[in-house]
């Protein structure tokens, strides 16, 4: 009997609007209603992960940042496993050096230094995945980061670096050349303590190797006294890899690429078809 549900979020639980449906909506409230704990697993920070919960009117806890902080449904902290701010400003380095933008993600949301980048980037993604969507559309929901106040304008990342009252959760890379991102990416391998982790094809995800979406789910659902056997995890891209691989019943994407779906017992319908929904209505 599945007695957790976790789910990503960008191309599995959200559809090419960044939006959730009301299909999958009515199935987490199934399932919430039978006492199924139900856990959002994203690489977003806790402010972008809970807007978009909240346009669906959802609530639940939040793994963020790719497992560097776990939320209750309620917004208290449970855990939080940073990146030392020495190793912060080694990671920002070789990816400057690299001549890869990037944003960081902290205890207080995520930090750009070129909120226009912030925009056209999400929506080069979103348009490059899904190329028969309306880009001024997509333009609009990606503004939101800067208009909600989703992700902050800053000078200098050297300004949250310094100040102790923020914990550098993660990194975000991105390049739409795949040299320069494999570059990135082979420099920072050589660091120890770091997990670098995917969940697209432009970016990089740069955490500290004790957060992982897996590591995060496992003492998730352990204070909850739930085994992991009891587990199903849905998701659809290489950050979703940790926890796939440790839930009793994985579930892949429509919409996730052969190797995700090689490691999953069950294969849903994309995002576009509410395969979240399918596969929750599946095991209740």
């Amino acid at each position: 009997m599945i007695k957790c549900i976790a789910s990503d979020m960008d191309g599995t639980l959200l559809n090419s609007n960044q939006l959730i449906s009301e299909e999958n909506k009515e199935a987490i409230v199934k399932a919430q209603a039978q006492g199924i704990e139900f856990v959002v697993a994203t690489g977003r920070s806790y402010q972008e992960a809970t807007y978009v919960l909240a346009q669906a009117g959802l609530t639940c806890p939040v793994i963020c940042a790719n497992g560097a902080e776990v939320r209750s449904k309620e917004g208290v902290i449970l855990s939080a496993t940073p990146i030392s701010k020495q190793m912060a400003r080694e990671v920002a380095a070789r990816l400057a050096e690299k001549d890869v933008y990037f944003e960081v993600y902290t205890n207080q949301g995520a930090f750009t230094i070129d909120p226009d980048k912030a925009v056209s980037i999400l929506v080069d993604i979103v348009m490059s995945a899904n190329p028969e969507v309306d880009r001024e559309e997509i333009t609009e929901t990606a503004g939101a980061r800067i208009r909600e106040g989703l992700i902050h304008s800053i000078e200098d990342y050297e300004l949250l670096f310094a100040d102790e009252d923020f914990q550098i959760y993660k990194l975000l890379a991105f390049s739409f050349d795949a040299d320069r991102l494999a570059s990135a990416n082979r420099s920072l391998s050589e660091l120890e303590g770091l997990a670098v982790s995917t969940s697209g094809h432009d970016n990089l995800e740069i955490t500290n190797v004790q957060a992982q979406k897996g590591i995060a789910l496992e003492s998730f659902v352990m204070s909850r006294g739930i085994d992991l056997a009891e587990t199903m995890a849905i998701g659809d891209n290489y950050n979703d890899v940790s926890m796939l691989k440790k839930a009793g019943r994985a579930v892949a994407m429509g919409n996730a690429d052969h190797y995700i779906k090689s490691l999953c017992d069950v294969i849903t319908d994309t995002n576009e078809e509410s395969g979240v929904a399918k596969a929750i209505l599946e095991v209740i």
